[in-house]
């Protein structure tokens, strides 16, 4: 077999254009993600909830030299800027790193069992759809081979301790990630769900007992171990690479094997 292009090449993210959603602070997943882009050479457009958020986020944006973006993602419009703006700047979008969930807390911190319908649905809204909102606004825009990615977690495939009404909330997003590789593959588009091992971030912090869960993974998990907002962002940055172009559709999982022995 004869390689048509070097592995420098296959791992660079030099000319790749993307935009990632969900910047919080310095200890998001979306700023690990977007800190390993940068670093491989990715341009891209950032995104953070509000205003409040952006007076914490500017500076980081400002540090990777992109433009940063206020959406909330229950806002149909806002949500449209973004995309619009990140393709009117960068032409093309190679990549989409959906980092956003939320939920309630009486609701996240309740039974399922007791959701409310308003609850369960604006999670669901936030957590989920809006990454089908994003992949259908940017698909106009999709350079060939575009990857697009979002945020799911272990609660996804089993019911884990105080994680509640988020673990539907994640496997119905990772049954939509499949439906939407089987939608977008005939373009090349490819489309995966990474889920990471707990990770202290803000968004975990409205989690009960979140201190026993990240103990338990670095206990029980084989290579004993919290896995780093770095590490997450290589995950994400080997998908959009051209190393990966003949994969779609899968959930990752990058949580120091914890996944296997749980």
């Amino acid at each position: 077999m004869e390689l048509t292009m070097t592995p420098e090449s296959l791992f660079s993210l030099a000319g790749k254009r993307g935009v990632i959603i969900g910047l919080a602070n310095a200890h998001s997943i979306a700023y690990g993600c977007a800190a390993v882009a940068h670093a491989l050479g990715a341009q891209m457009v950032l995104s953070c909830l509000n205003d409040k958020a952006l007076q914490f986020v500017a500076p980081l944006a400002e540090q990777l030299q992109s433009p940063l973006l206020v959406c909330d993602v229950e806002k149909e419009d806002e949500l449209e800027r973004l995309i619009q703006f990140a393709a009117d700047r960068m032409g093309k979008i190679d990549f989409l790193i959906h980092s956003v969930a939320w939920a309630p807390l009486t609701d996240l911190h309740g039974r399922v069992l007791d959701s409310s319908a308003q609850g369960f649905l604006q999670a669901m809204n936030i957590s989920c759809h809006s990454f089908a909102r994003a992949a259908r606004l940017s698909e106009p825009h999709l350079a060939p081979g575009a990857s697009l990615m979002t945020m799911s977690y272990l609660g996804a495939d089993e019911a884990v301790a105080h994680y509640g009404l988020m673990g539907p909330v994640k496997a119905a997003l990772e049954s939509l990630v499949r439906y939407l590789a089987v939608e977008m593959g005939p373009a090349g588009t490819r489309v995966h769900a990474i889920s990471p091992g707990p990770v202290p971030t803000r968004a975990a912090s409205g989690l009960q007992e979140f201190d026993v869960l990240m103990e338990k993974a670095k206990t029980n998990a084989p290579l004993k171990r919290l896995v780093t907002l770095q590490e997450i962002g290589q995950l994400a940055a080997f998908l959009i690479s051209d190393a990966a172009s003949g994969m779609t559709g899968q959930t990752l999982y990058v949580d120091g094997g914890y996944h296997i022995v749980n």
